[in-house]
């Protein structure tokens, strides 16, 4: 078979052109290492409200399966779903509301949080604006800052009755050990027992929203409380209706309205 210089240079362009579609589908998602605080940024979509972004318009994604504190998102799942990094403390643009931070992820990298969610992108969003990752197997969604605040109610169903939780149906807890309007949930108790923060205000219901108030805890974040309870979310619960926080010590209940 002799040389073909043209078939030679075909095949190079049909690599250069399955090259450049890759890097079209995955430029938009930052990967890898970060030297730089993250910062956020916010659209507003007809259809979705204002949401979260990242400094140039690409949406971020929180998952219903994580703890607020905790992200469950690893191996496959991350590679589509990208954690947003952040060197450092993430940044809010002026006017944003809520509480940034961040979570140590297994392989010790820096993922930024917003009112404890830890914040994602999705892998087949190309550019700024899309949304194509709302939604997606029922656990992924926008994150609106109004929404992350607010505390919800749900009937159990069974012998719990009406329950507090919050905007995404993840159940909220007391713990009998605090004071009044008090938290004495620090250290490893934090960890496992996440915060239920706010910026500064929550918002609910009728049946609740009386009740709605905050306490400072020790680092100056703002912590939801309910007729003086300190609320928390119990780091095993894993999706909306899982109530496997109860009674935990005999010292951690649902909260009913």
């Amino acid at each position: 078979m002799r040389w073909n210089p043209t078939q030679r240079l075909a095949r190079g362009g049909l690599i250069l052109a399955l090259m450049a579609v890759s890097a079209v589908g995955s430029a938009a998602v930052p990967a890898g290492a970060v030297d730089a605080p993250a910062v956020l940024a916010t659209h507003a979509d007809a259809q979705l409200g204002t949401f979260l972004t990242d400094a140039k318009g690409m949406t971020l994604y929180l998952f219903t399966k994580d703890v607020p504190g905790i992200s469950n998102c690893y191996d496959q799942c991350a590679v589509n779903w990208p954690p947003l990094l952040s060197q450092g403390d993430p940044v809010l643009p002026d006017g944003l509301a809520g509480a940034i931070g961040t979570t140590v992820r297994k392989d010790g990298a820096v993922q930024a949080t917003y009112n404890g969610w830890p914040l994602y992108y999705w892998l087949h969003d190309e550019k700024p604006g899309d949304t194509t990752g709302q939604n997606v197997g029922g656990v992924w969604f926008v994150l609106n800052p109004t929404d992350a605040m607010s505390v919800n109610v749900r009937d159990d169903g069974g012998d719990l009755g009406t329950i507090l939780t919050d905007a995404r149906g993840l159940t909220l807890y007391l713990f009998t050990k605090d004071d009044a309007n008090l938290s004495n949930c620090y250290d490893q108790c934090a960890v496992n027992w996440p915060p239920l923060l706010t910026d500064g205000s929550a918002t609910g219901p009728d049946l609740v929203a009386g009740g709605l108030g905050t306490t400072e805890r020790k680092d100056g974040a703002l912590q939801v409380t309910y007729n003086g309870q300190p609320l928390y979310y119990w780091i095993n619960d894993h999706k909306p209706g899982d109530t496997t926080g109860q009674n935990v010590g005999g010292v951690w209940f649902i909260v009913n309205p």
